[in-house]
C-alpha cells in the first residue's frame, strides 16, 4: 500500500521552491543584464530568511521517513553537483562569484546524515539543542578564525569567498533540529493537520507538485533561467 503523503508539507515545500526560483530570477538579472530593477522589502526579506521555512520543513520531514541517511547521502552528492558545474561557471567560463561551496543541499544532506545521534531525544530536547546550535550560529557570525576550511561550521576566515549560496551548519543544522521537534510534536500520527482540505484543488496540486520534486526542480532551474536570461539579454 502506498504510503500517504502530508499534503500540506509538501505545498509548502513547493512554495519555497517557487520562492527561491523568482529570487535567482532576480539574481540572474542583476548580473547577467543591465536593468535597473526596483527591489521591494518583501522581496529582501525572502531572499534573506526564506530558506528558513525549507530546513524547518525538511526537519519535520526527517521525523516520518525511515531512509535519512540514504536520502541524506543522495542530497549532499546533489549539492556536491551544484559545486561542480558553479566552479565550471565561475573559473573556467568566467562568470564571476557563482560558486557554491556549502549551500542549501550540502547543509540539509549533513543535517539529514547526522539526524539519527537525535532521533531518540524527546521533541522538547530536540527544540532545545536546536536553540543552542542557532545561538551558537549567530555567535559564530561575530569574529573570524586563521582557518579557511572550518567555514562549513560557520567560522568564517575573512580571507576566501564561501560562496553565492552559504548555508553552514551553525546555525543551519539548528534550524532543521526545530523542525523535527515540531514533526515530532505536530506529525507525531504522521497524518495531515487538515483533512477536510480537498487534496485536488488546483493550487494544492501545483504546490505539492512542485513540492514532492523539489531537488529536481533545484538542480535544473539555475542553468534554465540562466540559459534564459543570456539569450535574450546579450
Amino acid at each position: 500500500m502506498k504510503k500517504q503523503r502530508i499534503w500540506e508539507l509538501d505545498a509548502l515545500r513547493g512554495v519555497c521552491i517557487i520562492g527561491m526560483i523568482f529570487v535567482h530570477l532576480i539574481y540572474d538579472l542583476l548580473m547577467f543584464t543591465d536593468l535597473t530593477l526596483h527591489i521591494p522589502q518583501w522581496f529582501l526579506v525572502v531572499q534573506q530568511y526564506g530558506h528558513l521555512l525549507f530546513v524547518l520543513i525538511s526537519g519535520i520531514c526527517v521525523t516520518l521517513g525511515s531512509k535519512c541517511v540514504k536520502r541524506g547521502l543522495i542530497v549532499y552528492a546533489a549539492g556536491m553537483l551544484v559545486t561542480l558545474v558553479t566552479v565550471f561557471m565561475d573559473y573556467v567560463l568566467q562568470m564571476g562569484n557563482v560558486r557554491i561551496w556549502f549551500g542549501i543541499l550540502h547543509l540539509l544532506g549533513v543535517c539529514m546524515l547526522v539526524y539519527p545521534l537525535f532521533k531518540r531525544l524527546p521533541s522538547w530536547l530536540l527544540a532545545l539543542i536546536g536553540i543552542i546550535i542557532i545561538s551558537i550560529g549567530r555567535w559564530f557570525m561575530t569574529f573570524t578564525v586563521d582557518v579557511d576550511f572550518l567555514f562549513p561550521l560557520g567560522l568564517r576566515s575573512g580571507r576566501i569567498f564561501t560562496g553565492a549560496d552559504f548555508f553552514p551548519i551553525f546555525p543551519g543544522l539548528g534550524s532543521f533540529l526545530l523542525g523535527a521537534s515540531i514533526g515530532k510534536s505536530l506529525y507525531r500520527n504522521k497524518n495531515t493537520l487538515f483533512p477536510r482540505v480537498s487534496v485536488q484543488l488546483p493550487v494544492i496540486c501545483f504546490f505539492s507538485f512542485i513540492g514532492r520534486h523539489s531537488l529536481e526542480i533545484y538542480l535544473l532551474h539555475q542553468p534554465i533561467i540562466t540559459g534564459i536570461v543570456i539569450l535574450l539579454f546579450s
